[in-house]
C-alpha cells in the first residue's frame, strides 16, 4: 500500500498470522481464525512491516449509523511493537487507515479508547483527533 524508509504498510493476509500472533502474544491458530472472520466482515487489517514480524497493525471497520449520512471508519485496534514505538509507525498506520476509510466513503475516523489513558490521548490529539464521549474522533475531509 505504501512504503517509507524500508517500512511497508500493507493489507494483512492469512500468511501473516504467525507474525501477527507474535505481535499480539496470541496463538497463531486463533489469529488465523480471527483474520478469516474479519475478512468475512469486510474489516481492513493493515500491517507495518520492516523485516521479521510486523512492527504494528491497525484494524478498521466501516460502519453506517443512523446519525450521519456517511459511514464511520472505526479503528478497533492500533498497536505498535514496544521496540518500534516513537518512530512514526502509529502515524503511518493511521494515515493508511484514513485513506482506506475515505475510499470506503467514510466521513470520520473514530477510535474507541479510554480518555484517561494519557499516552494514547496525547497521541490522538497530536494526530488530529478530538475527544468525544466514547473515545476520539476526527473528520476525514476538510471542513468535515
Amino acid at each position: 500500500m505504501t512504503t517509507r524508509h524500508g517500512l511497508e504498510i500493507r493489507a494483512a493476509d492469512a500468511v501473516d498470522a504467525p507474525g501477527i500472533a507474535e505481535l499480539l502474544g496470541a496463538p497463531a491458530s486463533a489469529v488465523t481464525a480471527r483474520l478469516e472472520r474479519m475478512r468475512a466482515e469486510r474489516a481492513t487489517v493493515l500491517l507495518a512491516v520492516e523485516w521479521g514480524p510486523p512492527s504494528g497493525l491497525i484494524v478498521l471497520h466501516a460502519r453506517q449509523g443512523l446519525l450521519a449520512d456517511r459511514p464511520q471508519g472505526a479503528v478497533s485496534a492500533l498497536m505498535v511493537a514496544p521496540d518500534a514505538r516513537r518512530r512514526g509507525i502509529g502515524r503511518l498506520l493511521l494515515k493508511a487507515a484514513s485513506q482506506a476509510a475515505r475510499m470506503a466513503g467514510c466521513g470520520e475516523l473514530v477510535l474507541a479508547a479510554p480518555l484517561e489513558a494519557e499516552s494514547l490521548a496525547a497521541f490522538c490529539r497530536a494526530t488530529g483527533f478530538s475527544p468525544v464521549e466514547t473515545g476520539f474522533s476526527r473528520p476525514l475531509r476538510k471542513g468535515g
